[in-house]
């Protein structure tokens, strides 16, 4: 069993979510500490640098307030998690943020570079390769319907 748990989430996908916090439960401790954390990018303007589509401390609050409804939503009401939201590059804050922290496990999700989180296959080989604790890559969870589609579509 794990003390201390670090989860990195996407807030945008509820399914991801769900999963990392089961496996999650399942490995800690029952006094052991639980952290979420959800890194985002900044946006940019683009072509104008300097112009930004939505405040930083607006991203901040919204994914913040997406990380808390998955907790209240999965999370069993005997337990709490401490919710962590930083801006930059993901794979480096995560990392951080489980020294920080001195967390005994990360939890990640594998799901390739289709999700929001940009560049996610480097991001999940940079904490695996340069976190200071043990690391768990969730693979990534097939969707059904998706596979049914693909099949469908494919020539016998």
């Amino acid at each position: 069993m794990y003390r201390k748990l670090l989860i990195a989430i996407d807030p945008e996908d509820d399914g991801e979510g769900k999963r990392a916090l089961e496996a999650a439960l399942e490995l800690l401790d029952d006094t052991g500490e639980l952290h979420l954390a959800s890194v985002y990018h900044p946006d940019s303007g683009g072509f104008f640098p300097h112009v930004t589509e939505e405040a930083p401390e607006e991203k901040e609050a919204r994914v913040r307030e997406k990380l808390d409804l998955l907790a209240r939503k999965y999370l069993p009401l005997n337990r709490s998690a401490s919710l962590h939201v930083v801006a930059g590059n993901a794979g480096e804050k995560l990392v951080a943020l489980a020294g920080q922290l001195c967390v005994d496990l990360v939890i990640l999700v594998s799901r390739g570079s289709s999700g929001h989180w940009p560049l996610r296959k480097a991001t999940v080989e940079y904490v695996a390769v340069n976190a200071s604790c043990a690391v768990l890559v969730l693979p990534e969870q097939k969707k059904n319907g998706k596979d049914e589609e693909q099949a469908a579509s494919q020539p016998e």
